[in-house]
């Protein structure tokens, strides 16, 4: 007897768990990215919009920016593609987070690029082109763009005049498109000097910013030196030449009794005291032993608790308190110190060093001025602004222009922006696909249409008639005129070598590499699988 086979479907997932298979998988994927490129695509460019962000809950806070980052890192998606394509951007080392961390920009433009291109992929499958075809074809399509990208690249790392001025005109193309745009050659300068002073090292670290409410952006300035924002203990010395420095972090606050959860039985409060005088030597005991390293000025990661602090006060050595953590290790970057933990060995302790500390005012506050320390490359840029929402947007905005900039010194060649690259790398990718044959051809096809999409998107974001802009750019580059782009002031297409619009082709380069990478990922995807929500097992406490 023939065993019978049934073909009615089989069930392999547990209760709950949900499966959505080939053209609703994908279908599914496209929607959810786009969706998400939709919502950022409005902020490119120098005309590109604001994004409000509300959070809710007890520490409800507002935000207001065009920073793409910041807009990817607040969204909540429950789209299984559109997770993939935000965390692609801002957790793995891909996309916009290794845009952001790597670069510091282009974070908007690559999560654009991808939808577009995801977009074109959602046309191609609609007409029966398998996906693997279109991959094979975009892969094509993304060498030629890279071998038309480097091909345009421009490198004036060996002059210094010209290689200066490709510099401020970088800093200002990606100040273009945020807050700081109406103090753009004020923050420009700022930017360009401060990563200049790092001598090519581009260690971020040694740019400290600090933000002070009060006065306008027009007020803010880069410092010479290293700024802290804390205050000095009382009956302290206030100012301190040629200043050794131990950084710590280690408990200074155990002259007061602290035992919780336990039970002290004592005869009398004189027995209560003779162990506050126990703890008070056992600290008297550490402050000699920090004393011994031959300081001047003692910061601790950690409070100090007000006996330590007359102690240091009576020695004359200046104490800081509370440093945060973030604080602690800048400042032992650049006086080149180390923060320690014990002091039972001074000569093992690398000291830091400067030659002056004082106290200096900025608006309201006081803070600790840090000058001729051991890293001369070090420099605070401190920040002036009306409210905390526009001191915050600026730190993005700076932030961005900085690691452009530390990019831009260690990788010296420039391109062109406002479009002008997209266009080049749509053309040498329809002149692939012109010669290629089969359907590979019609997805180089789509993936210059992708490219094309960045300077439309720029256009329309401006309020322009990005059709018009587009097929007049698409005839200049035709005709040879390559470096011809979007000028957004005026409203029509430009010499970008004369309006001096400026972009890293490090920068260019991530943005096509990880928006092509990102958009194959989603492609590839023919199944979604959800896995059963965990069910809550009440605690079973005993009666």
């Amino acid at each position: 007897m023939e065993a019978s086979i049934s073909l009615a479907p089989v069930n392999i997932f547990k209760a709950g768990a949900d499966e959505e298979k080939a053209e609703t998988a994908r279908l599914s994927s496209f929607v959810g990215a786009i969706a998400i490129g939709d919502l950022v695509k409005s902020t490119l460019g120098p005309k590109g919009m604001d994004k409000i962000l509300l959070s809710t809950g007890r520490d409800s806070s507002v935000t207001v920016t065009n920073d793409g980052a910041t807009i990817l890192k607040a969204i909540g998606v429950d789209n299984p593609a559109a997770k993939v394509l935000v965390e692609f951007s801002l957790y793995t080392k891909n996309m916009s987070k290794v845009q952001d961390d790597e670069v510091g920009d282009g974070t908007t433009s690559v999560t654009v690029l991808a939808a577009e291109l995801l977009r074109e992929a959602e046309l191609l499958i609609a007409r029966k082109i398998h996906p693997q075809t279109i991959i094979a074809g975009w892969r094509a399509a993304t060498k030629a763009s890279r071998e038309a990208l480097l091909k345009a690249a421009v490198d004036h790392g060996n002059d210094e005049v010209k290689f200066r001025e490709d510099l401020m005109n970088i800093a200002g193309t990606t100040l273009s498109s945020k807050l700081l745009t109406h103090h753009k050659d004020h923050f420009v300068k700022l930017a360009v000097e401060a990563v200049l002073r790092l001598k090519g090292s581009g260690n971020l670290e040694a740019i400290h910013v600090i933000k002070k409410l009060g006065g306008s952006l027009a007020d803010s300035y880069l410092d010479e030196g290293f700024l802290l924002d804390k205050k000095i203990g009382v009956n302290q010395p206030k100012r301190i030449e040629n200043a050794k420095i131990l950084i710590a972090n280690t408990g200074m606050d155990t002259d007061k009794i602290k035992i919780f959860g336990s039970r002290v039985r004592v005869d009398s409060t004189a027995k209560v005291a003779e162990i506050e005088q126990a703890e008070k030597e056992k600290m008297k005991e550490k402050v000699d032993r920090i004393l011994k390293h031959g300081i001047n000025c003692f910061i601790n990661r950690q409070l100090i608790y007000n006996y330590p602090e007359h102690l240091f006060g009576a020695a004359g050595v200046m104490a800081i308190e509370h440093a945060d953590f973030a604080g602690v290790e800048r400042l032992a970057l650049v006086t080149g110190g180390e923060i320690a933990s014990t002091f039972d060995h001074p000569e093992l302790v690398k000291l830091g060093s400067c030659k002056l500390i004082e106290e200096v005012m900025i608006g309201e506050d006081k803070l600790i001025h840090f000058s001729g320390v051991a890293m001369g490359e070090a420099c605070t840029i401190v920040l002036r602004g009306a409210t905390q929402q526009i001191l915050d947007e600026a730190e993005r905005s700076l932030h961005d222009a900085l690691c452009v900039l530390a990019q831009t010194v260690k990788d010296t060649r420039t391109v062109y922006g406002g479009g002008c690259s997209e266009m080049l790398m749509a053309n040498a990718v329809a002149e692939l696909a012109v010669r290629t044959p089969g359907k590979e051809s019609v997805a180089m096809e789509s993936f210059a249409k992708a490219l094309r999409m960045i300077p439309t998107i720029i256009a329309d974001n401006a309020g322009y008639d990005s059709a018009d802009l587009v097929a007049q750019l698409r005839a200049a580059h035709s005709e040879g005129k390559t470096t011809y782009g979007l000028d957004m002031k005026e409203g029509v297409i430009g010499d970008m070598s004369v309006l001096g619009v400026t972009e890293s082709f490090q920068v260019k380069r991530q943005v096509l590499l990880s928006a092509a990478e990102a958009a194959e990922m989603i492609l590839r995807v023919d199944d979604i699988i959800k896995a059963a929500p965990r069910k809550r097992v009440p605690d079973h406490r005993p009666c």
